[in-house]
């Protein structure tokens, strides 16, 4: 797979595409964990012919063989290609996954607009797609326009509705993540325990996983990256404060209830800050997301002021708050580092891509803070894929659904 150099100091390069984690060797021949095992150990790029996938599988020859023989039948993997190798002999043929077997749908919901995308099983995108939304609308008349939506799309793909295999939704507030459904958003009135999964499952056909909108973000960043970036954490800093957090593996951490990464709601030490929509004083997210920052700079400049613009321009009251805003961000992050080690640490939202200020801000705080041993391989910087993280990482997480035990049953089926 190729690489991209992105430009920066500190920045390495990107893969040209998110990876996909290498599943777990634990076999058992029957029902589609052989399948799936398979599937990924090809999509991974793990093995890349018959007998790698042998050698990689640690099965028989036999079993390995009958078993991609069916992948292959069915359109799900395609054997083609001569792979150039040194010695003698013939050269194997190469093993890929055939991208158009199925194809994912993916939505980041935010809290004025949704971004959708429908993408190949290479995660290769076909047609996207960015309109307002009022989430105070409601759950049905939502996610009623995303189904009406992804249906748009898929017209401009060309290709079938039966094609889409799994679709994936990140939400802005916690999320139960195996129900589902969010679990008392706060700027989601009305959306407290919806089955969004199970709704717009209903409007499309097929599985429909969803996830904290952060979550998807982390997860698209760890996946872009190369793996020795991991652990990370995400920070988006917006109208709340949220994290997502990549373990060394790269997969998410969820924690028991889906409740990991809800930093927004930690006491910033020492702070006495206004009351938080969660009824404590002194979170995080109180005194120092966006909403706060507009608050404050509303004092200076009026109601009007545009926090973000006003930065990007380098305008001296946006970046006194901006910079007063990094401070308990810091101390938080500060706290993070000893509890989680993680290996990157990026900062996302507006603001944050409106100029350096609150990262810089960040970064000092962490740094003066954390004990060397946390910090001394430590990078902490901006988000590198921008708007685009919720979407590559709910696409990581859609097509490794796809090719699941449970999914890969669905696309060896005549129906796709």
């Amino acid at each position: 797979m190729r690489e991209r150099t992105v430009p920066g100091m500190d920045r390495p390069p990107l893969a040209a595409a998110p990876r996909l984690a290498v599943p777990q060797l634990r076999f058992r021949d029957g029902g589609g964990l052989l399948y799936s095992t398979l599937a990924r150990l090809i999509a991974s790029g793990t093995a890349a012919h018959r007998a790698e996938l042998v050698a990689t599988a640690g099965l028989a020859r036999s079993t390995v063989t009958r078993h991609l023989d069916a992948l292959i039948a069915a359109g799900v993997v395609v054997e083609g290609g001569v792979l150039e190798r040194p010695g003698r002999g013939r050269p194997p043929l190469r093993l890929t996954l055939n991208p158009r077997a199925g194809v994912v749908a993916v939505a980041d919901l935010g809290a004025h607009s949704a971004r959708l995308r429908i993408a190949d099983l290479s995660q290769q995108v076909l047609a996207r797609t960015e309109f307002p939304v009022a989430l105070t609308d409601g759950p049905d008349a939502v996610l009623a326009r995303l189904a009406e939506e992804f249906r748009t799309l898929l017209e401009r793909t060309g290709l079938p509705d039966a094609a889409l295999c799994t679709a994936a939704v990140g939400v802005p507030g916690p999320v139960d993540h195996a129900a589902g459904a969010p679990v008392r958003p706060p700027i989601m009135p009305g959306w407290d325990g919806h089955p969004v999964a199970e709704t717009l499952a209903g409007h499309l056909g097929c599985p429909v996983l969803v996830d904290n909108d952060v979550n998807l973000m982390a997860l698209g960043e760890a996946r872009m990256l190369p793996a020795d970036q991991a652990p990370l954490l995400y920070i988006k800093v917006g109208t709340g404060i949220g994290g997502g957090f990549v373990s060394a593996d790269g997969e998410l951490h969820r924690g028991a209830d889906g409740a990991a990464g809800d930093i927004g709601h930690l006491t910033v030490p020492g702070a006495e800050g206004p009351e938080c929509p969660c009824g404590k004083a002194g979170c995080v997210e109180a005194v120092a997301s966006t909403r706060a920052m507009r608050a404050r700079l509303s004092e200076a400049r009026g109601p009007e002021a545009d926090l973000v613009e006003l930065a990007r321009r380098g305008d001296p009251d946006a970046l006194r708050v901006v910079r007063a805003a990094a401070t308990p961000i810091g101390e938080v992050v500060a706290l993070l580092v000893h509890v989680l080690n993680p290996a990157r640490i990026v900062i996302g939202g507006a603001v944050a891509d409106a100029g350096d200020d609150l990262i810089a801000g960040i970064r000092s705080v962490v740094y003066r803070r954390a004990l060397p041993l946390a910090t001394r391989a430590l990078t902490l910087g901006p988000s590198l894929l921008g708007p685009d993280a919720a979407g590559l990482g709910g696409g990581v997480l859609a097509v490794e659904h796809a090719l699941s035990p449970d999914g890969i049953t669905g696309l060896m089926t005549p129906a796709r």
